[in-house]
């Protein structure tokens, strides 16, 4: 498959319907560059063509026309097995990020096999001005850094981001609603103590209202919060 192919087959699975509800619900991106094809065939593409000369085009490209190619250069990276290359990918293409969509469906597995390798990347990406470089950084944190590699000093670090972008706002509120559920004696006195911007607080509480991690008792606890 080359990149005309690839182009052509893409509109063939646009779905319109789905294509508006992009439009609504990833308002950052351009709607004119929304096809509308959904997640799972993007994801069987991406397997497809993975290891081929179309996908080394795509991970080697600094911009895309079309959202979907941005979802299929993410899922491409995240079926990267080499933690070097995948860095040197992510490195490359997360200043082009520019919506939650593409960030956080962006999962490389290999991440979680090298927990010592990818840590040094995190501080650097936490230090970024870019919304969704941080973003990216923190779910880091949230998904291989909250079990048996968890430190007291990862929830401080997410603590210190101070922002006024929402996307970001949002993922701190879902790292420590999430920190939660699995750290939970560490964590509450960042509720407690009001260590948190208070929309960030606020935005926590309501996702800890919707999960399913935390017992009713102390949801109860954290709303009085």
């Amino acid at each position: 498959m080359n990149h005309e192919e690839l182009l052509s087959r893409l509109f063939e699975l646009q779905d319109a319907g789905y294509r508006e509800l992009q439009i609504r619900t990833i308002p950052s991106v351009d709607p004119d560059s929304i096809i509308g094809v959904r997640t799972p065939e993007l994801r069987s593409i991406a397997k497809d063509i993975y290891g081929s000369d179309l996908a080394g085009e795509i991970l080697n490209s600094s911009s895309h026309k079309y959202f979907e190619e941005m979802q299929l250069h993410a899922f491409l990276i995240s079926r990267e097995k080499d933690i070097d290359r995948c860095i040197c990918y992510l490195d490359a293409f997360l200043p082009a990020v520019d919506n939650w969509a593409t960030c956080d469906q962006m999962i490389p597995k290999v991440i979680g096999r090298n927990h010592e390798t990818i840590l040094p990347k995190v501080y650097e990406w936490i230090g970024s001005d870019h919304v969704f470089t941080v973003r990216f950084a923190v779910k880091v944190l949230m998904d291989y850094f909250l079990d048996d590699h968890y430190d007291s000093r990862y929830p401080e670090l997410v603590a210190s981001l101070k922002t006024d972008e929402y996307y970001l706002q949002m993922m701190i509120a879902w790292y420590f609603a999430t920190a939660l559920a699995k750290q939970y004696n560490d964590i509450v006195p960042y509720l407690e103590q009001r260590r948190l911007d208070h929309t960030v607080h606020k935005m926590t509480i309501r996702k800890v209202s919707d999960s399913f991690r935390i017992s009713d008792d102390r949801k109860k606890y954290l709303r009085s919060l």
